[in-house]
């Protein structure tokens, strides 16, 4: 049996692409980190490293063992449940776009990237509009279904929060366009090491930031907090740039959101940090949570670098918010499950936490939710 022509070239693509992500995933770095701070311990000579794990990534043994895997198992296989979508409430979006009046809400545009409305701002975070999470656009993960919003459906956005730079998180077509819409008032706030690949795009509002460190937007303050992960966009730099999840505080709503990350102490860490501003009087823990629940098997290649719903449940606990949403499932099939396993085994990992489907739920791609405003302190 011969392949037809147009096969080979199909095969061949998908085999540059699966060595361009492998390289992502397995290439050492041997640069100078020009941020090194020898006090601080996630900083390196050539990068940036983990608080509570001194290796997330893999081999190319182990590379090359769980594509064998997954091509004998024919993983991932198909969803029996399509992604849940609905359409926009545009009308409500567009009228809650203002800062006077603004009603806390959020909207699930797909895979890590949400429209979060709240405290005046207009806030996307890992905005990925794209067909593919990819180096290219030929080749590489596709979506399942299209974005809850277009981009020109968008209202002005005020802040993008960036957790790290891998291609399912940082889009160059996508930020480009963002800030073109906005004629470059839109507010990019990345980690460490990436603001250089924003200027190479053209985008010139850009605000890096370390560990802890913190931004203040309009009167809403933006923090950068540890995750365990890595970063890597090209061959030979990984974890050259920084990586970490955003904890954000406004008036009327206290919210978090992990990016890509496996479990660690850094959550309970971040509560520690926080807890002096989120006391019982001062309206408690953070009123929503942003956490990934997809991409997390074969546990033995993803479990230093993505968290699993059940760990998510626990992160939702060390965070002690009040509720939580998961994202970063539904959209793309990055990993060996299905693209609709992590709702059933979010069921599970509630009942077995006894948390109920209202305080950790997921959405619709395309549903918004109304956020209760945060209380005001008490005397």
């Amino acid at each position: 049996m011969t392949m037809s022509a147009n096969s080979y070239v199909f095969c061949s693509i998908k085999m540059i692409v699966a060595m361009a992500l492998a390289t992502l995933i397995l290439t050492g770095c041997n640069s100078v980190n020009p941020y090194f701070d020898p006090t601080k311990p996630h900083h390196t000579a050539q990068g940036f490293q983990n608080n509570y794990s001194a290796k997330v990534t893999k081999t190319l043994g182990d590379f090359a063992r769980w594509q064998v895997e997954r091509t004998r198992d024919g993983l991932p296989k198909p969803p029996q449940t399509p992604t849940a979508t609905t359409a926009p409430d545009l009308a409500f979006i567009q009228a809650n776009a203002k800062a006077q009046g603004m009603q806390p809400a959020m909207t699930w545009v797909g895979h890590a990237t949400m429209l979060v409305q709240a405290s005046g701002l207009n806030v996307l975070t890992d905005p990925v509009f794209s067909e593919r999470a990819s180096p290219v656009q030929f080749a590489g993960p596709k979506r399942a279904q299209p974005p809850g919003l277009a981009l020109a459906q968008l209202p002005p956005i005020d802040v993008v929060l960036i957790s790290h730079n891998h291609y399912d998180h940082l889009d160059k077509n996508t930020v480009v366009e963002l800030s073109r819409q906005s004629q470059g008032t839109t507010l990019f706030l990345v980690p460490l090491g990436v603001k250089s690949w924003f200027l190479n795009a053209g985008i010139t509002n850009v605000k890096e930031l370390d560990w802890w460190e913190s931004v203040r937007v309009e009167g809403v303050e933006f923090n950068f907090t540890p995750v365990q992960h890595w970063s890597a966009r090209g061959f030979g730099d990984r974890s050259q740039t920084l990586w970490g999840g955003w904890a954000v505080f406004g008036a009327d709503m206290h919210w978090y959101f992990s990016g890509d990350t496996g479990y660690s102490q850094d959550f309970v860490d971040t509560q520690k940090r926080f807890a002096s501003r989120q006391t019982p009087g001062l309206g408690g823990g953070f009123d929503v949570a942003l956490l990934a629940v997809g991409a997390y098997e074969p546990r033995w290649f993803m479990k230093e670098q993505h968290i699993n719903p059940a760990e998510a449940v626990q992160i939702h606990l060390d965070l002690r918010a009040k509720r939580s949403v998961g994202v970063h499932w539904g959209t793309f099939a990055l990993t060996d499950e299905p693209l609709d396993q992590p709702p059933k085994d979010l069921a599970a990992a509630r009942q077995a936490a006894n948390i109920s489907n209202d305080d950790f739920f997921l959405m619709a791609i395309g549903q918004t939710r109304r956020i209760d405003r945060r209380s005001a302190p008490q005397p």
